[in-house]
């Protein structure tokens, strides 16, 4: 079976998704619940063609052999620079065949197993913390459980969760503050200064990522927190309408805190090409969150491994024809902006 065949079989199961050839926004617009954006439903859209902008320089005069694609973050080695993303309300977004808790135990243990990590989500039922950190228990603490950002006392109480669960890493997906359900909480839930932000990341005991981050200001003051790790993310588009691509900002971020924090960036990233114009513009690794959906409920396990092998072939190859032999060897005179 090849990824083609997985999303054939996954079409008739997604429900809210067509399941699309290719992931790019344009049939879901502002479908929300569904795998849609916010408003006008551009922001997912604009997150995908931006990543088309940024062309590939082909350079095969270089020595040939085989191409690493491994990395290491957070004292752990991970065969690509890739991970799983975090979705929540899966019945609800897409459709009953799984909900957050089936789908992450297969998630997970495919991740795992394939020598990547998968990103679990969070919600306002307790059981989707409690069954996301027990997953990632079972599968060694390779994944990283992430987090809305709460009020204190609630935050407080899916710490004590997170640390027993062995995780490398936890994320909090700042930008869910703007997600409707957060809205009207007590405590209250939400934006966080940095003296609330330092305040949950010193007490997690585990490296931090805070995701959300659009702007040098932003990773700035998450640093200025003691976040070990950022991810340059719109939310996909879902939490405010008319922001700029990630594509857009990942190159002013990464210039301004390159080597003092680890850099993620997600949407729109749907190919191994776009993992390497991420890493070229500045980025340690990428988060790839719709397709993966598509992938489980088009094939369960097999369908995950089938697209993260699909990744790594084509990243190899990308690799091999612009003459990088390991991640290291990724820079940005490999790539540049469409006229």
């Amino acid at each position: 079976m090849d990824y083609k065949e997985v999303l054939e079989r996954a079409r008739p199961e997604l429900g809210k998704c067509k399941g699309c050839p290719v992931c790019n926004g344009k049939a879901c617009g502002n479908l929300v619940p569904g795998p849609g954006a916010k408003g006008s439903g551009t922001v997912s859209v604009r997150n995908y063609d931006k990543w088309r902008e940024i062309l590939l320089n082909m350079d095969t005069i270089c020595p040939g052999g085989e191409r690493d694609t491994s990395i290491e973050l957070f004292g752990k080695k991970f065969a690509l620079p890739v991970f799983a993303g975090p979705v929540g309300l899966v019945q609800v977004h897409y459709a009953p065949k799984y909900d957050d808790v089936s789908y992450y135990e297969v998630l997970v243990k495919s991740c795992a197993e394939a020598g990547i990590a998968a990103f679990t989500g969070d919600g306002v039922v307790a059981g989707v913390m409690e069954n996301g950190t027990r997953i990632i228990k079972n599968n060694g603490g390779i994944g990283v459980p992430t987090m809305k950002p709460w009020g204190i006392d609630v935050i407080k109480g899916k710490l004590d969760l997170i640390r027993k669960c062995g995780c490398f890493a936890m994320a909090m997906d700042i930008d869910g503050a703007g997600l409707p359900f957060l809205k009207g909480q007590t405590p209250p839930a939400g934006s966080k200064s940095i003296e609330e932000l330092k305040e949950i990341i010193d007490l997690a005991g585990v490296p931090f990522i805070v995701k959300g981050i659009m702007t040098v200001k932003g990773a700035l003051k998450a640093m200025e927190a003691g976040a070990q790790g950022i991810v340059v993310s719109n939310h996909g588009g879902r939490v405010l309408d008319g922001v700029p691509s990630t594509a857009e900002v990942l190159e002013e971020i990464a210039d301004a805190v390159k080597d003092k924090v680890k850099i993620f960036v997600d949407g729109g990233i749907r190919s191994g090409l776009d993992v390497f114009r991420a890493l070229a513009l500045g980025a340690d690794a990428v988060i790839i969150c719709r397709p993966f959906v598509n992938a489980c409920f088009g094939a369960d396990a097999e369908g995950i491994k089938i697209y993260i092998d699909k990744i790594a072939a084509e990243l190899k190859d990308t690799m091999e024809m612009c003459g990088a032999r390991s991640l290291a060897e990724i820079t940005r005179d490999m790539v540049r902006k469409a006229l």
